[in-house]
Order: structure tokens, then C-alpha cells, then sequence
């Protein structure tokens, strides 16, 4: 099973979690490419989608599944993505596709994260993918001080505006070994949007593909 077989192995396995009537929350990214393809096969069970970026709402519409806004809709049952790296912990690094803000927004605004990837995306420690931020352009080179400061070496992601109009940093080298308290660090820096861990709000439901088959992590 190559790794795209594996992604759309995990996406199928989430379709499980979708009732009927539900308004579901949508990732972005390849994985959630394949949720939202396969989502189009049940789109008469759903009463709508909240998508995490511009262009997941595009492909969303694509197959005619209807897109709301958050904040008409209020609170979500389910939200489904995919990550960049995941713990047993179900503590995540998230931002690989630049849509780390709106991402956390709505699995803040679900009952249940279920995250959707390879098993290549498990590791013990988070880190060794590069930790995306959003930042606000005027504060790029404060950031990048105090990354360094951290241990960190900040690369800004070139030619690339986040849906919200802002940059990202791409950190290097970080072992991320306490991720709530790393997570809460940085994000109380000015000019931080968002950091991409996601360890205050962990997934739910962890499922990786992997050549033996599918695996669920609670």
C-alpha cells in the first residue's frame, strides 16, 4: 500500500464517525482531500461542512456539499484532518498546508477531533517536522528572535500568505518535549496568530493507515 492508499485507508475509516444531520468540520490537506472526496458519497446525511480553509470550502462545493459559516452554526460535532506528526498522546503538530489558524478554530469548536494520516506521521516526540507559525508580517523578525532564542531555526515559508493574510515560519531543529507548555509559550508572544501544536486541544481519536491495516488510538 503506497502512502496515498494508506491516507485514504485512514479517511474511509472516519466516514464511521459521521451521523446523520451532523454539521461536520473539514481539515486541509491531502488526507483531508480524501475525506472530503469520500464525504461526497454520504453528502445526503450531512446538513453541512464548516471548512478549515479556502480551498477545502472550494472542493467541498466542488461536489456539492453545502459550506457554513462557524459562526452562524455555532458549536460542531465532529471535526475531521488530517497532521504533520502525531504523539501517542494524540498531541499533534499541525500547519504543513498553511491553515494551522482556521484549523484550530474549528476543532476548538467540536465536540470530537478525529485526525486522519499515515503511520509515518507517529513519532515520540514532535518536532522533527518543521513547527509552523503564524505570524503577522510586522513582527517576522521579533519572532525569529525568539525562536532562536528557544533553540529553534525559523525559515519563512517564501511566496506564501496564509487565507488570513499573514506569513509563516517554519521552525527547524525544535524537540518539542512539553507540548501544552510550548504551545502556550508561543502563542503569547505579539505577533503570534497561532502556533502549530495542538496538545491544549488534542485530537479525540487518532487513526493511522499503515501496510497491516488501519489502527484507532484513543
Amino acid at each position: 500500500m503506497n502512502q496515498d492508499a494508506m491516507k485514504k485507508a485512514a479517511a474511509e475509516a472516519a466516514l464511521e464517525y459521521v451521523e446523520s444531520g451532523m454539521i461536520v468540520g473539514i481539515g486541509t490537506g491531502s488526507t483531508a482531500n480524501h475525506f472530503i472526496d469520500l464525504l461526497a458519497g454520504i453528502k445526503g446525511k450531512l446538513d453541512g461542512t464548516v471548512a478549515s480553509s479556502i480551498t477545502s470550502e472550494e472542493r467541498l462545493k466542488s461536489h456539492g456539499i453545502p459550506v457554513m459559516d462557524l459562526n452562524s452554526v455555532g458549536q460542531l460535532s465532529l471535526y475531521v484532518d488530517g497532521a504533520d506528526e502525531s504523539t501517542k498522546f494524540l498531541h499533534l503538530i499541525k500547519g504543513g498546508g498553511g491553515a494551522l489558524t482556521r484549523e484550530k478554530i474549528v476543532a476548538g469548536a467540536s465536540d470530537k477531533f478525529v485526525c486522519i494520516a499515515d503511520d509515518s506521521k507517529l513519532v515520540d516526540v514532535l518536532g522533527k517536522f518543521p513547527l509552523p507559525i503564524e505570524v503577522i508580517p510586522m513582527a517576522q523578525s521579533l519572532i525569529a528572535r525568539q525562536i532562536v532564542a528557544l533553540g529553534g531555526n525559523p525559515v519563512l515559508r517564501e511566496g506564501f500568505v496564509t487565507d488570513n493574510g499573514n506569513i509563516i515560519l517554519d521552525v527547524h531543529g525544535l524537540k518539542i518535549m512539553n507540548p501544552v507548555e510550548m504551545e502556550e509559550q508561543i502563542n503569547q508572544w505579539p505577533g503570534v496568530v497561532t502556533v502549530g501544536i495542538f496538545a491544549h486541544r488534542p485530537a479525540d481519536i487518532l487513526i493511522l493507515a499503515g501496510e497491516s491495516g488501519v489502527q484507532t488510538y484513543t
